[in-house]
């Protein structure tokens, strides 16, 4: 960590060390810092490196067509932040990108407060911001693609809703095995999944642009009221829908100002309990890996997950 006080400046043409380095909350599969210049200016670095990757291997599909796979790397980082400047998306500027090693590095504006953070101590102030996030979001979604996928390449075939059901219900074995209220539910939630899919009729091309993890956490509340997103390496085109239930689990009673018309309810139901399903399997997979940061924020949001997923029902508020 402290090579960056020297590595970043270089990166900027600036001689001088930074001032201080701080690591920041969040980056499970990278690492996120925030330093400040020897001029008083600050601005974030991200590192890409074994060493900062918490998840333990083999627990997401390595596919880079599969929308679901490990989505981590600057390759897609810089793919991903293309697609949202050409979508006319908010993200932080990038001021360098730099594979000199050890690792590679992004060096990025310093946007500003996550909203979640302004939610929490201003809601007012962030009132503009969340009217950016909801342009935003029908902007990521008026981009289109015939096939679904990563961002490379489309997947070889099938449907969104199928493999939603297929990782659903390996999240769901993953999960039993992991924990005895989950495996005690196992065959309930099984039948519940597959009779939601059988539900969802077949959908042909026309697949949005998706960032996949869009929480408040996810967006820097930037000057002028803007919503810059990050930690977009993850972005893929799928249903609208999976984007729609993270949003309203994440922001419960504000998702209103960001919910658009003419979502399927069916595919709304099956990819609530998919999206609950792999908020507890997942969690549970890091949690026994070799990650020492983010433990106690994986392990209450796999309880919160379970405790949904165990008592599913409309109007539950996002944590």
């Amino acid at each position: 960590m402290r090579s960056l006080l020297t590595r970043v400046p270089a990166l900027l043409g600036d001689p001088d060390p930074a001032l201080d380095v701080r690591e920041l909350r969040g980056g499970t599969k990278k690492g996120v810092w925030r330093l400040t210049l020897a001029g008083g200016s600050t601005v974030v670095a991200y590192l890409w490196h074994p060493d900062h990757d918490g998840w333990p291997a083999g627990s997401a599909p390595a596919d880079p067509a599969d929308p679901f796979s490990h989505a981590s790397g600057p390759e897609l980082f810089a793919a991903a932040r293309a697609h949202l400047v050409e979508a006319g998306v908010r993200v932080p500027d990038l001021y360098a990108l730099d594979g000199s090693g050890p690792g590679t590095l992004a060096v990025v504006e310093d946007a500003g407060p996550t909203l979640e953070h302004l939610l929490a101590a201003d809601p007012a102030g962030a009132a503009p911001v969340l009217e950016h996030l909801a342009g935003g979001v029908r902007a990521l979604h008026a981009r289109t693609r015939p096939a679904f996928g990563g961002l490379a390449r489309p997947a070889a075939g099938g449907s969104c809703h199928g493999l939603v059901l297929e990782r659903a219900l390996t999240d769901l074995e993953d999960a039993a095995r992991l924990d005895a209220r989950a495996a005690a539910a196992r065959p309930r939630l099984e039948e519940e999944l597959r009779a939601r899919a059988a539900r969802v009729s077949p959908r042909g091309g026309g697949y949005a642009l998706v960032h996949g993890e869009l929480g408040p956490d996810h967006v820097l509340a930037a000057p002028g009221g803007q919503a810059a997103l990050i930690d977009i390496e993850g972005l893929m085109y799928f249903d609208a829908e999976w984007e729609h239930v993270f949003l309203r689990l994440r922001f419960g009673d504000l998702y209103p100002r960001l919910a658009v018309a003419d979502l399927d309810p069916c595919r709304m139901d099956l990819y609530a309990l998919a999206l609950d399903l792999s908020l507890v399997a997942g969690p549970l997979r890091y949690l026994r890996g070799p990650a020492v940061r983010g433990r106690e924020e994986m392990a209450r949001i796999a309880e919160y997950a379970l405790g949904r997923a165990l008592a599913p029902g409309p109007g539950r508020a996002g944590w």
